[in-house]
């Protein structure tokens, strides 16, 4: 068996998010049957981390364990067939490389990079419906960023974690945590981790709405950590607006 490690680029609206998933369609899905098609062997994708449905990904890293094949190919030969495979899915695999059988997608990633994308304009999206959260109310970027760095550091995020979070702790450490206004209309939020609980980047993000919006202070911030309750923070913010864009190991 050869291990390889897949870079993946994908937009997640028309799935049911990564993981595979019985007569739904799925990232992890469509990959593998994409494999399958010109291996003829079935194998298990196992990705950095399950995104949910409607997440997009720039650099979703997995990896899978492949038998020899029956014709010699290389790293750039496989990617192109997977490839071939996936058209017309709005899913590419970037880059395939050899890697050691010690590597493993998730067990070994270092940290995570999430970008949560807000266009924040009293019209209606067009060319961004989908890949963006469309907020019509004007909001206070720095407001936003200050309160931000209360969440920065260990602690217990059991207020910005997901009732049906499998993960065994709320502890996280959150390394980055910015919002930056990027141009006229777009709002960044960007958060890096070495691991995040379900939800946790979307409920962070509608918590800072509340702050930008002016409902919230940095102290209801600091109010709703502490608290360690989903019930004390805000709503979880959209799908559509968040993108994995970078695993490091």
């Amino acid at each position: 068996m050869t291990r390889y490690k897949l870079t993946i680029e994908y937009k997640g609206s028309d799935f049911y998010g990564w993981q595979l998933q019985d007569s739904l369609p799925t990232i992890q899905g469509s990959i593998e049957d994409a494999i399958e098609k010109f291996s003829h062997q079935r194998v298990l994708v196992q990705s950095a981390g399950r995104t949910d449905a409607g997440v997009h990904a720039h650099g979703q890293i997995a990896h899978i364990d492949l038998e020899p094949l029956s014709r010699n190919m290389d790293e750039y030969a496989i990617l192109k067939a997977i490839n071939a495979h996936l058209r017309p899915m709005p899913i590419s695999i970037l880059n395939v490389e050899k890697i050691t059988d010690d590597f493993h997608a998730r067990f070994s990633a270092k940290n995570k990079l999430y970008r949560y994308r807000i266009i924040n304009r009293p019209a209606f999206l067009t060319f961004d419906k989908g890949l963006a959260y469309h907020v019509k109310r004007v909001l206070d970027v720095k407001a936003m960023h200050e309160a931000a760095q209360i969440l920065l550091g260990k602690h217990d995020f059991s207020t910005f974690r997901d009732s049906e979070c499998q993960a065994n702790t709320p502890i996280r450490t959150l390394d980055c945590l910015n919002v930056e206004k990027i141009s006229n209309q777009e709002i960044v939020i960007e958060a890096e981790a070495m691991s995040f609980l379900h939800h946790m980047v979307r409920n962070i993000v509608g918590t800072l709405i509340l702050v930008g919006e002016g409902k919230w202070s940095a102290e209801d911030v600091l109010f709703a950590l502490n608290a360690k309750d989903r019930t004390k923070g805000g709503s979880t913010a959209p799908a559509e607006g968040l993108y994995l864009v970078r695993v490091d190991y």
